[in-house]
């Protein structure tokens, strides 16, 4: 069995603070004492839901992302905030982001991101009995986005078809795999 020791921290600089994320680079040595820089983006994490209507269809959002220079078909997400709890984050986010109101949670699971290089987790719920908001809150400021109704097998299709849609979505829609009838 290999060693299961962790890395000794041997420095620490903070490269960049921004209002998401921060960027670090630490040296490192490795228990085969290798030395050298690892780069990592610290995260709050964020929560996402897969609202699911009545009559069976997801709600999802597209919305345009800078760093891909397009669209993405996503289920609604957002940012944990300081002193918030993963479920206040995605209630939060679906009446923003939707304008919908979910009645019925269900927790699905929690995963990495992208462990090589950030230490993002992404908290998963499923989202039920769905109601419009005659009054939803305003959008935040800095997003562009369209609420879309989808089956669960036209997103199962759109995502083979290679339609961009985020890895957070996918993963997450693999959770819920079990609560969706027809996919």
């Amino acid at each position: 069995m290999q060693n299961q020791e962790p890395p000794e921290i041997l420095k620490q600089r903070l490269l960049y603070k921004g209002r998401k994320f921060n960027f670090d680079v630490n040296y490192l040595r490795l228990p085969n004492g290798v030395e050298g820089d690892w780069e990592c983006i610290r995260h709050p994490g964020g929560a996402l839901c897969i609202p699911v209507t009545s009559d069976g269809k997801l709600v999802l959002v597209k919305q345009y992302r800078f760093a891909i220079q397009g669209r993405i078909l996503e289920f609604p997400a957002g940012t944990i905030e300081e002193n918030e709890n993963p479920a206040e984050t995605v209630k939060r986010e679906i009446q923003e982001e939707t304008g919908y109101r979910a009645n019925k949670w269900q927790k699905l699971g929690e995963f990495p991101l992208a462990p090589g290089y950030s230490d993002e987790f992404i908290y998963a719920f499923l989202a039920e009995d769905l109601e419009k908001l005659e009054h939803p809150p305003a959008q935040d400021v800095d997003e562009d986005m369209e609420t879309v109704l989808m089956t669960p097998q036209e997103l199962e299709k759109a995502i083979l078809e290679g339609e961009v849609v985020d890895a957070k979505s996918i993963c997450s829609l693999l959770l819920a795999k079990p609560f969706l009838s027809g996919i």
